[in-house]
C-alpha cells in the first residue's frame, strides 16, 4: 500500500467531518498526480461521484487551494505554499540537532529533504566546517532522480508510482553521469532499498557525492543525507557514514513521533 493510501485509509471511520476528510483526500490525490488533474481522474481514483468531487473542489477553488487551468485540469493553489512552509519548519527545528550531530562526527555537510508533488525541498541543512564544502539552499527544489535525498525518497514509493512520477516530469540530465532512463533508475532504487541507502554519485554536481537514508515513518516521507567533495565522500567512507545516518535517522524519526499530536 502506498503512503498516501495507509494515511487515507488511517482516517477512514475516525468520526472526523466527512466533507473535510474528502477535501483532503482529494488534495493529496492532486499531489500524488504531480499537481495537477481532472475530474474524471479523480473520480475514478477516488470512487466520489463527480457531483461531490466537483463541490469539494469549487469550495476548494474559492479558498485557494486550488486553482482550475484553462483547460479545465486543476492544479494545487498557491495558498498551499504557505502551509506547506509553515508546516516545514518545525520539521527544520527538530531536524537540526540530528544533522549537527552528523556534521559533528563526518565533518561534511548534512541535509534533510522532503518529498513534494514530484520534487524534493531541501528543509533543513548544518553545513561543514570545512572552507571547501557542499552548500544547498534551504528551500531548494530538485527532481529527484539526480539526487542522494530524492533517490532515498522515491525507495519509499512503489516501481509504478516512480515511473508516474517520471512520464511527468522526465530525467533532465543535470551532469554526464545523471541517469537519464527510467529502467536504470528503477534497478538502482531496488538496489539502494536492498542497501538501506542511496547515492548521488556526480550526478547532480561534478565534484560531489552523497549519501543518503530515507527518515523511518516519518509523517511526510523524508530523507536525511550527508555530502562533500567526492574526494572525501568515498566508497570507503561509506562504510561507516551509513551505519550512522541510519541512526540518526532513527534518532530524528523518534523525535518526530514525540511531537505529533496524540
Amino acid at each position: 500500500m502506498a503512503p498516501s493510501d495507509e494515511r487515507r485509509a488511517a482516517t477512514a471511520g475516525s468520526g472526523g467531518v466527512q466533507s473535510l476528510e474528502r477535501a483532503f483526500d482529494l488534495l493529496e490525490r492532486m499531489a500524488d498526480a504531480g499537481g495537477v488533474i481532472g475530474l474524471s481522474e479523480l473520480a475514478s481514483t477516488s470512487g466520489l461521484p463527480l457531483p461531490t468531487i466537483h463541490r469539494l473542489m469549487r469550495t476548494l477553488v474559492a479558498c485557494g487551494y486550488v486553482r482550475q487551468q484553462p483547460n479545465r485540469r486543476y492544479a494545487l493553489g498557491p495558498r498551499l505554499i504557505r502551509l506547506g512552509e509553515s508546516a516545514a519548519r518545525p520539521l527544520a527545528t527538530w531536524a537540526r540537532p540530528h544533522l549537527a550531530r552528523l556534521v559533528e562526527e563526518t565533518g561534511e555537510t548534512a541535509n534533510m529533504a522532503l518529498l513534494d508533488g514530484d520534487e524534493a525541498v531541501y528543509v533543513a541543512q548544518v553545513p561543514s566546517r570545512h572552507s571547501m564544502r557542499m552548500f544547498t539552499e534551504v528551500g531548494r527544489r530538485v527532481q529527484p532522480h539526480a539526487t542522494g535525498v530524492g533517490k532515498a525518497l522515491l525507495t519509499q514509493r512503489s516501481d509504478t508510482e516512480v515511473r508516474a512520477l517520471l512520464a511527468r516530469t522526465g530525467m533532465p540530465a543535470a551532469t554526464d553521469r545523471t541517469l537519464t532512463d527510467a529502467d536504470a533508475l528503477i534497478g538502482e532504487l531496488a538496489a539502494a532499498r536492498e542497501a538501506g541507502y542511496a547515492v548521488d554519485d556526480n550526478e547532480q554536481e561534478i565534484g560531489v557525492r552523497c549519501i543518503a537514508v530515507p527518515v523511518p515513518d516519518s509523517p511526510t516521507p523524508a530523507a536525511i543525507s550527508v555530502s562533500g567533495p567526492a574526494g572525501r565522500i568515498t566508497d570507503e567512507s561509506t562504510a561507516t557514514v551509513v551505519p550512522l545516518l541510519r541512526e540518526v535517522a532513527r534518532d530524528l524519526a523518534a523525535s518526530l513521533a514525540a511531537n505529533q499530536p496524540a
